[in-house]
Order: structure tokens, then sequence, then C-alpha cells
């Protein structure tokens, strides 16, 4: 998920819907039989014409243009920005990997080159590796709702940073927002009708065809597992290989396709407050667990620190340190949790904060060279898709109790994502040609759907739900912390998703992996796995949250 840091202790709700062995069995189905082969390819529907994205760089870019409304083929047209890193080995080039960062909102030409590096070598060596700015995103054709970066930037400067606290804040929040809705419909409101999910699937099956391949090889993460599935249902028969890694349940998603108002919000349906408040649980236990030297927060065994955590959080309420208010903080602790490698950092963060000292935001990580690495994504970039796509309370007032709803059952986290939908309250536009299932058509060929233990974003359940909602899909169990498996690398995971990308070949069912490196040098979550790699974990796995 893309995160913007504006300021020193902001972080924005809705620019977070702003990201990771033994025998197998084997895909069946017609395609895989000549997987180590190019796909025979298509006639494409569109054209690509790469070259190299800066002087110097790996990387090619293309600009591709496709229908604004896909029912309307001859009608207007947008803009996809689209980035590739061509395979690198000296065996045989299989075809093309298609990526997804999240989001939604994730501009692809920006986070697939920050990240190529965590895919796992055999598919960076057999793939071309394409990623793009989903429409609306980015350097697409994009939802922008201000006439420059000074109007944007007071517009985020009026609404309190992470969330609301106290009467003041949330009024003005909720005007805040209000008045991103009244600058969207005036931009350009038939734009924000097709940027939904079901639009961007069908912009990936147009690119699909553009590169030749017959049918699609998919790695989509987070919201990125979301547009998968979307895919998987709107063109089964397309489906050659497709790892889905820290799932939204696509039904929590579109509130089981319901017209009714929903109760919840879309991340309290998803369960991220609930997995949150679970994830940060772990860090200071294993933080209380470690000496100082590795724990900067640490007081010595974990019921003191998460008594010194809550002691903070009180403190920050009624006096923030520099621009690092409550609401700020809670947001930059939820975002830290997503690489474990940001752990350290996160815990010396809190430290400086406990002895009264402004804190320095962890930076964000550069790109390599590409046309434009810090494209404008503002929050109504993923709002236009969250709040067209699925349903949320149109009822400002409504947030309030949402919020005090989520904070009984998961703490200052679940305050944090309760606020993360507050822009569809006032959203003005709903999407033209939604998808909201079924979701069980049967593909080409199976899918591998990744699930991470104790992930703060899409909690594990959410990768069951999906491996049970498809109509064929393995379950990959990745025991460790951290918002993706991609980004919080496992070599076990690695070897399963190479194998099944290559040669079609599933991980046997109920595998389960550890992640390479623990948090604070800590032993494996729960104890890990001693006896066997599925019978205990399906225990520790199955527990309800």
């Amino acid at each position: 998920m893309h995160i913007s840091e504006p300021g020193a202790g902001r972080r924005s709700c809705a620019a977070l819907i702003a990201a990771i062995v033994t025998c197998s069995t084997a895909l069946t189905g017609p395609s895989l039989a000549t997987a180590d082969g190019t796909p025979k390819p298509s006639a494409p529907a569109l054209e690509l014409d790469w070259s190299p994205c800066a002087t110097g760089s790996q990387f090619d870019c293309a600009t591709a243009k496709v229908p604004l409304d896909h029912r309307n083929p001859g009608g207007r047209s947008v803009d996809l920005a689209v980035v590739k890193r061509k395979a690198t080995g000296p065996g045989r080039r299989i075809g093309t990997l298609f990526f997804n960062p999240g989001g939604p909102g994730g501009p692809g030409t920006v986070q697939m080159p920050q990240n190529y590096e965590f895919f796992p070598r055999e598919v960076r060596e057999r793939f071309d590796i394409v990623s793009w700015d989903p429409r609306g995103v980015g350097s697409s054709t994009a939802v922008n709702c201000f006439a420059g970066p000074k109007q944007a930037a007071a517009w985020d400067a009026s609404k309190a940073a992470g969330f609301p606290v106290g009467e003041q804040e949330r009024t003005a929040f909720i005007a805040a927002y209000k008045d991103l809705a009244r600058h969207c419909r005036q931009r350009d409101p038939e734009l924000l009708r097709h940027v939904s999910t079901a639009d961007t699937a069908r912009d990936l099956d147009l690119l699909r065809q553009a590169v030749g391949d017959a049918q699609l090889t998919y790695l989509g993460i987070s919201y990125g597992t979301f547009l998968g599935a979307t895919y998987a249902n709107l063109f089964p028969g397309k489906v050659r290989a497709m790892v889905l890694d820290s799932n939204w349940d696509p039904q929590a998603w579109t509130n089981q396709a319901s017209d009714a108002a929903p109760r919840f919000t879309t991340f309290q349906r998803l369960g991220s407050d609930r997995s949150a408040a679970s994830v940060l649980d772990q860090f200071l236990t294993l933080c209380g667990s470690a000496a100082t030297a590795r724990c900067a927060f640490s007081a010595g065994d974990p019921k003191a620190t998460r008594d010194k955590f809550d002691r903070l959080m009180r403190r920050l309420r009624e006096h923030p340190v520099g621009a690092w208010t409550y609401g700020g903080t809670v947001a930059d602790v939820v975002t830290s949790l997503y690489t474990t490698q940001g752990w350290t950092d996160l815990a010396d963060r809190l430290q400086d904060l406990w002895q009264g000292r402004v804190a320095e935001p962890s930076p964000l990580p550069s790109a390599p060279p590409v046309p434009n690495p810090n494209p404008y994504v503002g929050e109504e970039q993923a709002a236009a898709v969250l709040c067209g796509d699925s349903p949320n309370s149109r009822d400002p007032g409504a947030y309030e109790a949402l919020e005090q709803a989520s904070a009984t059952r998961a703490g200052d986290a679940g305050r944090f994502w309760a606020w993360a939908t507050a822009a569809c309250a006032s959203w003005p536009a709903a999407a033209a040609n939604p998808y909201r299932g079924p979701w069980n058509k049967p593909t080409a060929n199976p899918i591998l759907v990744v699930g991470t233990l104790y992930d703060p974003s899409t909690p594990y359940q959410g990768a069951q739900a999906m491996a049970k909602e498809l109509a064929d899909a393995r379950l990959l169990t990745n025991i460790g912390y951290g918002h993706t498996a991609l980004i919080n690398p496992s070599d076990c995971i690695q070897a399963h998703e190479s194998r099944y990308l290559i040669k079609g070949t599933l991980p046997p069912v109920g595998t389960t992996c550890r992640q390479n490196a623990q948090p604070f040098s800590a032993p494996d979550p729960q104890g890990a796995v001693d006896a066997g790699e599925g019978g205990m974990a399906g225990l520790l796995l199955s527990r309800p949250q």
C-alpha cells in the first residue's frame, strides 16, 4: 500500500487504501503442458511502444490507451502508464508476469521497480515483469481533484493526521472530506464512475493481449488480490497462474453483494482493525522480551512494555510532541508494522516520543530511474476506487460510533481503521459497472493463495476466505509478521511460488512456511511449528481473532 507523508507524524488514511520444500502436486490444464515455452500469442488489442524509462534505466516504459467505458469502446479513452523489466536469465523466457502492488491507489510504475528485487530470482529470470498505474492513479489518467500541489497540501493540512480526536477535530475531518467531494465532483465526474476494480480487470486483459500472452500470469498483493479474484471470475478461461498474497475477503469487500446499508466500514468487515491490534500486541510482546539494545522501547518484559505504550498514547492525546499527535502516531504505528524491517525503527521513534523528543519519520524507499518517480497519488485516487466499489456508510455522523466499536474490539489501531473510509460518507460517485460476484467460476488453472499469520492489514482469515470462495485454490501459509510475504521474504514461500509460476506445481495441501527474519531476533511466532509442516499450524491459524 502506498503511504503519503506530507509531514512528520502524518500518515494518510485513504492513501493507504495506499505492501510479502517438499513434495508437490501438479496443476492440470492444457496451457501448462507447454508452460516452459512462450505462450502462443494472440492478436494484441492495443499497442505498447516500449522504450527505456530513463537514461541508464533497466526498465522500459509505455503508454496504453484503453476505453474509459468498456461497454462503449468507441468513446472516450484513458491512458495507462506501464512499466516492464525484461526477463534476465539465460533460460527460455516463459512470458509476462503482471504485478499489482495493492492500494487501491498503488502506482505500479513506481512500486514494481522499488520492489523488483523481492521477486524470486527464478521468476525474474524467466518472466518479463510488467506493472502499471491503474486507471485513476499516478501517471495514468488520474483522479486529481485539486488545481495544484499547494491546494492539495492546504486541504490535507485542514484535517487531523491519522484520524480525529474530539468533537472539534471530528467536525473539521468530516468537513474536509465534504470539501474533497465537492472538488472531485467539479473536476471529472465521468472518470469517477469508471475507476472500479472491474474496469481495471478489463484493462488488465487488454494488457495481457498486448504482450501476446494467451493466458494471464499474475501476482497481486493486498488490494491486488481482490483485483486478481475479479479478473479470475470475469475471464476464468484466461488464468494460466495467479498468486494472491495478503488477501481481501471478496464477500467482505462487497458487503455480501447486498444492497442494504452496511452496518460496518469496509475495513471493519475485512477485519483490518482486529488484525492490526493482534500484530501490535505481538510487536509489544517481542519488544518487551528483548533487551533495549535490540528494541529501544522495551520496558523489560511484555506487560511493562504494553503498559508503557498505553501511557504514551494517553499522554499524546493531551500533549503532542511536535507534529506527533495521538492520531498521527497511531497511524504511523499501524503502517510501520507492515514490514518487519521497520519494527526496530518504530521502536526507536516510540522511545524518542516517550522521552519527549520529536521523532524522525522513516524515509520512503527510492525508485530506480522511471519517468515519474513521484507521481501525484492524493487520497482521492484511493477513495475513488474504494468508495465507488465497496459499500460504506453515507452518514458522516455514524463514524464516531463506528470508531467506538472498533476501539472496543481493537484498541488504538481500531480507531485508525474505523476512520479510513471517512471519504466515502460524502463521495460523489458510485462505480458504473462493478463486479460483485460470484467468486467461484471454474478457472482454467488453480490459483495459489498466500496468507501471513500476523498481518496488520489483511488478516489471515482473509486468505482462508479467498481460498474458500475461489473455485480452485490452494492456501499456502506464511508463519510470520507483516503485510505481504513479498516484502517480508520467506525462502520457502518464494520456492513454492517459483515452482507454481514456472511449472504450475502447487504446494501440498496444508503447507506452511517460515519467514526468513524474525523481529528483534525473536523466536518463531507461537513457538513455530516443529512437528511437521501442517498439523499444529492448522490449530494455530484457525483460531478466531
